[in-house]
């Protein structure tokens, strides 16, 4: 599996100031991409190899109030070859965009080939494609069509090499899909329930707070702009963390677990037991591959083993007394990755117990817990937590 070996150049830039008439200086904001006495994360940019004498060019978004979707949207176009280094510029005026390289969010026109990347005017139906459905922002439109090029300058190789796909559609799935929805105003269930709760943080939530509160006395365009800066280092930082969490961990788990599922009938012949080799964040590969592989029957027990450095990961359902750092886990799968309720939970009559009582009940030695709501067990031995497995199948 691919190592994460490259990182993103996090430094401002200088850029030169946008040369217009002045008739059009009034409607015009081009944002400086220096903030030479902060430290916070900004746009990054790749060394491509062209001459320093390359004109440089501009991307616009509107001005006025900002959201998630240009923010990181002008963050991530500004990673891709062409519009590295590329000055921001925030307009609403007509002519001031339509003699810019690149435009997002603004325009009301959606052209790949003129890099126009609005998502506001009638008949816009764009998605993103391979099984979504959401209809795309601005961000989301640059992510369709420059993120393979992103991805593969992070993993240092091709774009046509299959784990850019892979992690193509994993950080959309797991990231830009809901950025997409929000702006859009799609809600993320089906109902005319009003919500139990609020929830204000969520990433285009806090970056919406970037925006001038109508108390601050300064309304000025330029603390408008460096407003937009703070929510483009916000947007662009975590959209980075995603893709390095996919790089670096996601990838190399997706190869466990699969390996893992392909071998579930030597470790049981009804195949709904798996034994995780190598413990790893397994849940959503599981349910991700179970779906892919048109897995029939499901797996109803996951065993793996708790080693040292993993205890601390565990106590929150576990006695701090137990020594857990040779023990064996049967954790029953969820019915899906947002579900607290189980396929097949472990027997009632064993839930609440431990130790003796437990090996007693269960007629398996080495018996250490299971959980009161079925979820979980442990064993001494390996050979016990697949006993344990085995039997919960028959009860």
């Amino acid at each position: 599996m691919l190592a994460l070996t490259r990182g993103f150049n996090l430094n401002w830039k200088l850029s030169s100031n946008f040369n217009l008439s002045k008739t059009l200086i009034p409607s015009l904001i081009t944002l400086p991409l220096m903030a030479a006495t902060r430290p916070s994360v900004s746009s990054p940019t790749y060394s491509t190899g062209s001459p320093v004498n390359v004109p440089l060019k501009h991307v616009g978004t509107h001005n006025g109030s900002f959201h998630c979707d240009e923010a990181l949207g002008c963050f991530m176009i500004r990673l891709t070859s062409k519009y590295s280094n590329a000055e921001i510029v925030r307009s609403r005026d007509p002519q001031v965009l339509e003699g810019l390289d690149a435009v997002l969010d603004v325009g009301g026109v959606y052209d790949p080939s003129r890099d126009r990347y609005d998502h506001h005017q009638k008949g816009f139906g764009e998605v993103f494609g391979h099984g979504f459905s959401t209809k795309l922002s601005s961000a989301g439109l640059v992510y369709k069509h420059f993120g393979k090029e992103i991805i593969a300058k992070e993993l240092q190789v091709d774009e046509g090499h299959p784990d850019v796909h892979r992690l193509f559609l994993a950080v959309y799935k797991s990231f830009m899909e809901a950025i997409d929805a929000i702006d859009n105003g799609i809600n993320q269930y089906d109902t005319d329930q009003p919500p139990k709760y609020v929830n204000n943080t969520h990433l285009s939530s806090r970056v919406g707070k970037f925006n001038l509160d109508w108390t601050d006395p300064d309304q000025s365009p330029k603390k408008e702009n460096e407003a937009f800066e703070r929510a483009m280092a916000l947007a662009g930082s975590e959209f980075l963390d995603n893709v390095r969490f996919h790089a670096k961990s996601w990838l190399p788990a997706r190869s466990i677990v699969m390996e893992c599922l392909a071998t579930r009938f030597d470790v049981d012949p009804s195949g709904e037991i798996m034994v995780l080799k190598t413990f790893c964040p397994w849940k959503l590969h599981l349910f991700e591959l179970e779906g892919e592989l048109k897995i029939d029957p499901l797996v109803k027990y996951v065993l793996y083993q708790i080693e040292v450095n993993e205890t601390l990961r565990c106590v929150w359902f576990l006695d701090l007394r137990d020594d857990r750092s040779k023990q064996w886990r049967v954790q029953a799968v969820a019915k899906s990755p947002d579900s607290f309720e189980s396929r097949k939970p472990l027997p009632a009559q064993w839930r609440g117990l431990r130790d003796d009582d437990l090996s007693r009940e269960s007629q398996i030695p080495g018996g250490v817990f299971v959980h009161m709501s079925g979820f979980i067990g442990g064993n001494q031995s390996f050979e016990g937590a697949l006993a344990m497995a085995g039997a919960a199948l028959k009860l």
